[in-house]
C-alpha cells in the first residue's frame, strides 16, 4: 500500500486544517487532516470494494487514484474500503468488465469443474486408503468419511498435507475422528460441559475398540459389547 495515495474514512469527527471543513474522507498530511478538495482529490469518485476486476481496471485507467481505508477497532488495523478514481476511468472500467463478463463466467465454470474433478479423484483415493487400513469399515461409512475429507476449506484432517499424501497416520486420525463423533457419546459429553480432553479420555477405549474391529475386518461392533 506504500506506493498508493491513501485516503482515510474517519471514525471520529474531524476538521480540515486548511479550510476548516469536514467530510466523509480525509487525507493526512504533515500539518494534519485535509478534506479531499484541499488535498486536490475532490474530483475523484469513490468506488467501493467488492469487484476486484472493476477496481483493478479503474485504478489502471485512472490518471490519479487513491486507496480508501478505515480503522477497524475489532481487528486493530486499517482495512481497505475501496478506491478513489476518475469518473471516466470508472465508466471505462465498467464497460471493459461488461465486455468480458461471459468469458470470465466461463473461466469460473472451467475452474469449478476442474476443482470438482480433483475432489472426486481425491475422494476415491482417500476411500481406498481407508479400506486398505480398515477393511471392516462399513462401505457407507467409508464413503461418508472420504466425502467429508474431500471438502475444500473445511479444515478437516483429511485436507491436511499428510492426508493428501495418504499417509497412514493421517488417514487413521480422520477415521478415529469419525468414530469419536458417531460411535461414542463424545458429543453428548461435550454438550454436557465435560472438558474436551476429559471427554476424549472417556471415549478413547471405545474408539480403539471400533478401530481395532475394523482393522481386523469386523464390520460392526455393538456399543454394549
Amino acid at each position: 500500500m506504500s506506493a498508493d495515495l491513501v485516503v482515510v474514512s474517519p471514525v471520529k469527527k474531524w476538521a480540515c486544517t486548511s479550510c476548516g471543513g469536514t467530510g466523509d474522507l480525509l487525507k493526512m498530511e504533515d500539518g494534519g487532516p485535509l478534506c479531499l478538495d484541499c488535498a486536490d482529490l475532490g474530483h475523484l469518485i469513490f468506488l467501493p470494494s467488492g469487484d476486484a476486476a472493476l477496481t483493478r481496471r479503474a485504478k489502471r485507467i485512472s490518471g490519479l487514484s487513491a486507496v480508501v481505508v478505515r480503522w477497524s477497532r475489532t481487528r486493530n488495523r486499517y482495512e481497505r474500503q475501496g478506491i478513489l478514481a476518475e469518473a471516466d476511468a470508472i465508466e471505462r472500467a465498467e464497460q471493459e468488465c461488461l465486455c468480458d463478463t461471459e468469458a470470465r463466467a466461463h473461466r469460473r465454470e472451467r475452474d469449478q469443474a476442474r476443482r470438482s474433478s480433483e475432489d472426486v479423484r481425491f475422494q476415491a483415493q482417500f476411500a481406498a486408503a481407508i479400506r486398505s487400513l480398515f477393511p471392516g469399515c462399513p462401505p457407507a461409512r467409508v464413503d461418508e468419511m472420504a466425502r467429508h475429507a474431500a471438502t475444500r476449506g473445511s479444515g478437516r484432517i483429511g485436507r491436511s498435507a499428510a492426508a493428501r499424501a495418504f499417509q497412514p497416520d493421517a488417514v487413521h486420525l480422520a477415521v478415529a475422528a469419525s468414530v469419536r463423533h458417531l460411535d461414542t457419546n463424545y458429543d453428548q459429553l461435550l454438550m454436557s460441559g465435560v472438558d474436551r480432553a476429559a471427554a476424549r479420555d472417556r471415549v478413547r477405549q471405545r474408539v480403539e475398540d471400533v478401530l481395532g474391529a475394523w482393522r481386523e475386518g469386523i464390520p460392526t461392533l455393538d456399543l454394549d459389547d
